[in-house]
């Protein structure tokens, strides 16, 4: 449990990222967030994280990875929305890129699929 008291589950399994990969999803500078409804009565927000091999070798997969997992710890109590299921994937940059600048972009593609799902369908 986190600060806000949004419960933080992670994701494990393939079929729960494929779920995700039919969802709606932003690209913000390194990092691109999926996000989808589970749609069950589960109040806890899961995620999952991601590194092809086009970020490079395993080493820096996994701190792609790392450094993902530390800026989603931090935003998304604030940001995310109870009942859903966020993947991050890593995009390639994202091992040299500024922190404040990586939380920047985790920030504003939370920001943004918020928006999205709450926007009005025409």
């Amino acid at each position: 449990m986190t600060d806000a008291g949004i419960i933080i589950e992670r994701m494990t399994k393939r079929s729960e990222f494929l779920a995700c990969a039919k969802a709606p999803s932003c690209a913000k500078g390194a990092v691109v967030v999926q996000a989808r409804p589970r749609g069950d009565a589960r109040e806890a927000v899961r995620v999952g994280f991601t590194a092809t091999k086009r970020i490079g070798g395993a080493v820096e997969r996994n701190r792609a990875k790392r450094r993902m997992r530390e800026a989603a710890r931090l935003v998304l109590p604030g940001l995310a929305r109870p009942g859903m299921d966020y993947v991050f994937i890593a995009r390639g940059g994202v091992t040299t890129r500024a922190w404040p600048r990586l939380l920047d972009d985790v920030k504003s593609a939370l920001i943004r699929l918020a928006a999205e799902r709450t926007a009005p369908q025409i």
